[in-house]
C-alpha cells in the first residue's frame, strides 16, 4: 500500500471522526443547544477563562449593569485562579465546563472527552460545591461520538461568535457585531482569555472596551440571562408540547 493512499484512508477516517459530524451536528442541533424562543432574554457567555487580568475586570462590568453570564472555563484555569470561579458563583453567574485542558475533541478518543468534562467540573464543583451541568467544547469541535462522551452535560454552542479574540478586529466593528447579533434568544460568545492557540493575548482588553460600549447602548428591553432560563424555557415548551400530544 502506497503511503499517498494511507495518507489518504487516514484523513477520511479524521473527517468522518470529526469535522462530517462537527458540520452535520451543528447544522441540524442533534443533541446541541444554540438558542431559544423566548420574548425579551438572551444570555452572554464567556469562554476560555478565568483569566487574572481580564475576568476580574469583567465581573466588574456585568455587575455594574447587573448582568448575569454564563461562563465556560478551562478546569486548569478555574484550579489556578479559584477565587474569580468563587466571586463568578457568588455574583450568580452560571459556570460551566469547557474542557479541563483546552484540547479540541477533534483530537480526542470518547474516553478522553468523558475524561476532559469530568476532571474540569470536579475542578469546580470543588471551589463553588455545585456541579455544572453545561458544557461547551473548545473551539466548538465537536466528533462522532461527543452526544455520548459529554454526557450528561448538556451541549451549549451558541447562536453568534463574534471573532473577538483576534485583536486586529476593532473595538467598533465588534460592537457592530454585538449589536446586530443581539435578539430574543440568542447566545452570544465572547472571550475573556487571549491565552490559546488562534488567539491574540490583548484581545480580551479589546473586548472589554467594546462590550462596555455596546452595554451603554443597547436596547434595555432585551435582558440578559444565564444560559439556564433559556434552557429550561425550551424545555418547558418541549414537555409541554409532549403533553398534549399524549392527550
Amino acid at each position: 500500500m502506497s503511503i499517498l493512499l494511507i495518507l489518504l484512508i487516514l484523513v477520511c477516517i479524521f473527517a468522518i471522526y470529526s469535522i462530517i459530524p462537527t458540520l452535520v451536528i451543528r447544522a441540524f442541533s442533534i443533541g446541541i443547544f444554540k438558542s431559544a424562543h423566548i420574548k425579551n432574554k438572551a444570555a452572554l457567555t464567556f469562554d476560555d477563562g478565568p483569566n487574572p487580568s481580564y475576568t476580574p475586570r469583567l465581573l466588574d462590568l456585568l455587575k455594574s449593569h447587573g448582568i448575569k453570564a454564563t461562563f465556560f472555563v478551562v478546569g486548569e484555569n478555574a484550579k489556578a485562579y479559584p477565587e474569580i470561579i468563587s466571586r463568578m458563583h457568588r455574583e450568580g453567574h452560571t459556570i460551566g465546563t469547557h474542557h479541563y485542558r483546552h484540547i479540541s475533541n477533534w483530537l480526542l478518543t470518547p474516553r478522553e472527552v468523558k475524561e476532559q468534562c469530568r476532571l474540569a467540573a470536579e475542578t469546580i464543583e470543588m471551589i463553588t460545591g455545585k456541579r455544572p451541568v453545561y458544557y461547551r467544547p473548545p473551539w466548538g469541535h465537536l466528533n462522532l461520538f461527543v452526544n455520548w462522551a459529554s454526557r450528561p452535560y448538556k451541549i451549549i454552542m451558541w447562536s453568534a461568535i463574534l471573532g473577538d479574540w483576534r485583536y486586529k478586529l476593532g473595538k467598533d466593528k465588534l460592537k457592530q457585531r454585538l449589536h446586530k447579533s443581539l435578539h430574543e434568544g440568542a447566545v452570544i460568545v465572547l472571550h475573556d482569555s487571549g491565552q490559546n492557540i488562534g488567539a491574540d493575548q490583548l484581545a480580551p482588553e479589546m473586548m472589554l472596551q467594546a462590550l462596555e460600549e455596546f452595554l451603554q447602548e443597547k436596547n434595555d428591553k432585551i435582558e440578559f440571562v444565564p444560559i439556564d432560563v433559556l434552557c429550561q424555557h425550551e424545555e418547558s415548551k418541549e414537555s409541554l408540547i409532549e403533553d398534549n400530544l399524549n392527550k
